[in-house]
């Protein structure tokens, strides 16, 4: 059963921009068509010990912050889904990344790890009845239902394949990825030709905020 596209109001004001950017009204297909984007994306990267500025996290940390936040929104996700009516707390996510010494590791360590964490948030999506994906709860101040927190999730992850790919590699789109950036181009009613650089599209897509 597809979860449906959520409306305003089913997710953080903060996360609309990043959001808008995913495809369609299925959150298991789109987590689940995303994820070669991201793996291609990251095993390309030559040094993941790069930042593009002094005070901005490395690659390594940029993907284990991906982890972290799948983690914590597919847990959101399923206390509001199974009826828990407790209100989730927020995280630090600059304090989550310094606790978690993500630069000691290596990339293919964190991109098993990173594929084991998709398995198991579409295996728990994938899981859910019908009824669930419209069930309410509040996150960090914010009034959410499970099918916005599994969007955030695919949106979130587009979010930093943008800013990787503009701003710590500043590389063309290339055409094994172009599919899913279409259609989060498509989304917003923009279009990019062949051999667009990424920067220009990053802009449309990824507004400075």
């Amino acid at each position: 059963m597809k979860s449906g596209r959520p409306l305003p109001g089913e997710y953080g004001a903060h996360a609309a921009d990043d959001i808008n950017l995913v495809a369609g009204d299925d959150a298991v297909a789109a987590l689940a068509s995303q994820q070669s984007l991201v793996t291609d994306l990251f095993a390309s990267v030559p040094d993941t010990m790069i930042r593009y500025a002094p005070d901005k996290w490395t690659l390594n940390e940029v993907l284990g912050h991906m982890i972290d936040d799948e983690r914590i929104f597919a847990y959101r996700a399923l206390c509001i889904a199974r009826g828990d009516a407790r209100p989730l707390e927020s995280f630090d996510e600059k304090e989550y990344v310094a606790g978690a010494n993500f630069e000691s590791r290596s990339l293919a360590n964190l991109l098993e790890e990173y594929a084991l964490v998709r398995r198991s948030t579409i295996a728990l999506f994938d899981s859910l009845p019908a009824e669930a994906w419209q069930r309410r709860g509040m996150v960090a101040g914010y009034s959410a239902t499970v099918r916005g927190l599994a969007f955030h999730i695919a949106g979130h992850e587009l979010h930093h394949v943008g800013v990787v790919r503009g701003r710590y590699l500043g590389l063309a789109i290339p055409e094994s990825h172009r599919r899913v950036l279409d259609e989060a181009l498509a989304a917003q009613g923009l279009d990019a030709e062949d051999g667009t650089p990424w920067e220009e599209v990053r802009n449309e897509l990824f507004p400075k905020r």
